[in-house]
């Protein structure tokens, strides 16, 4: 019988379908988005990467050219512009700097060594790291946001305290270290989290994960 996350994953593989996850067409458009996503929902992300589809600059060296303040005002519709812009451009001077501007040689780094050269970046924390190892460069790492949390901890599979790595530590070594399921399965907690485990009146009653909660319902989440 297939462990408890497995039995997820397919309880709500089967509720949802395929995700088709992350919205990006390119995987340096993924980075960007990861990095502007911070701190807002992604329409508004949509809203500052369709400025720079427009500017033609979704591509590294073009987008490493571009002045900083010339950045703050294209990205300006994804909020905190010019944080994000600084941060952006801290990623660009990597990818330029450590790798020449390619991504297919960066991609081919070592899965731990570019994620400790990634947290090493000004502004780029764990989740947004491994969202570009997962999601542009297809390594498998679990990336693990609130939703996550959330319905890890409503199920009691995690103590309200863990940390993003003790999060993460359980759900790879719970899974197969396949970068598709981690992709597919990080998508789907991110609609369950959206549509039915929400922070406040989570519609426990219509959720394709009911019948996994503790006795006496769920327990409240800090996220």
């Amino acid at each position: 019988m297939p462990g408890i996350m497995l039995q997820v994953y397919q309880r709500l593989l089967t509720a949802f379908g395929p995700q088709h996850w992350w919205p990006g067409e390119t995987p340096f458009e993924v980075m960007v988005g990861a990095v502007l996503t911070q701190n807002t929902n992604w329409q508004n992300v949509e809203r500052a990467i369709a400025n720079l589809r427009a500017a033609d600059l979704l591509e590294p060296h073009a987008l490493y050219l571009v002045p900083v303040d010339e950045l703050e005002e294209l990205i300006r519709p994804a909020g905190y512009f010019r944080v994000k812009a600084r941060r952006l451009r801290a990623l660009l001077e990597f990818v330029e700097g450590r790798y020449g501007g390619s991504l297919e040689w960066m991609f081919r780094r070592g899965l731990p060594e570019l994620r400790d050269e990634l947290l090493a970046i000004h502004g780029i924390g764990p989740e947004t790291a491994d969202s570009i190892l997962l999601y542009a460069a297809g390594l498998p790492v679990f990336v693990v946001d609130a939703y996550t949390h959330r319905v890890l901890f409503r199920h009691g599979w995690i103590d309200e305290e863990a940390d993003y790595h003790q999060i993460q530590d359980y759900l790879q070594s719970s899974l197969p270290q396949e970068a598709p399921l981690y992709n597919e399965f990080h998508a789907l907690f991110v609609h369950l989290g959206k549509h039915y485990c929400r922070k406040s009146r989570p519609k426990c009653p219509e959720c394709p994960l009911r019948e996994m909660l503790p006795e006496g319902g769920p327990q409240e989440a800090a996220s």
